[in-house]
């Protein structure tokens, strides 16, 4: 049994989707604790809610098993179709509220090893980044997001947001661009000299 599971969580992602769709929950829980995580933070990245980031995290889930029968080998990469999908969910989200997402709901994370005041100054940067973020358009923000907090490649970007890589490119300048406009007259108040 120990090959098995050893064999099962070092598996890629695209076999483990067809091993579920067989039936195999052991598939389904390994790929859920590899996935769920990341676009649970994408979404919240996204959003700025933990709560509806859950939910969409859950729905992109449900989506996946769905389409774990039909799923065709060598056309994508599950986690490149999981982001693109975690993206429109998100997107769908905020045109329907039409509001800002509140940060008030975000819970941050502590690292014991930070001293109080460090722990504060990291939490007012989160905080002043996820609202710099939310001023952004959807599609830079994603852009965004995917390049500079996921760490994707812009061409798998291109993939998962169905543009040019050369929109991509041009979706991340202007964000950034204007990232550091917004955040530029907060740099003393959040410990940054430069």
């Amino acid at each position: 049994m120990t090959d098995r599971s050893d064999r099962i969580k070092e598996a890629p992602n695209e076999a483990l989707l067809v091993l579920f769709a067989n039936g195999d929950p052991q598939a389904a829980e390994t790929l859920t604790g590899r996935l769920a995580p990341k676009i649970m933070a994408h979404a919240f990245r996204l959003l700025g809610s933990r709560a509806e980031a859950e939910d969409v995290t859950q729905e992109a889930m449900l989506r996946l098993w769905r389409q774990a029968p039909n799923w065709r080998q060598g056309e994508a990469q599950v986690t490149t179709w999981l982001y693109r999908v975690v993206a429109n969910l998100c997107t769908d989200r905020l045109r329907r509220s039409h509001r800002a997402a509140p940060l008030e709901a975000a819970g941050d994370p502590v690292d014991s090893g930070a001293g109080p005041a460090q722990r504060m100054q990291e939490a007012a940067r989160a905080k002043a980044l996820q609202m710099a973020l939310g001023q952004l358009p959807d599609r830079q923000r994603q852009a965004v997001v995917l390049r500079h907090i996921e760490e994707l490649g812009n061409a798998q970007i291109a993939e998962i947001m169905d543009l040019s890589i050369e929109a991509v490119e041009s979706l991340i300048a202007r964000g950034k661009k204007a990232l550091s406009a917004s955040l530029r007259n907060q740099s003393e108040e959040l410990g940054y000299s430069e």
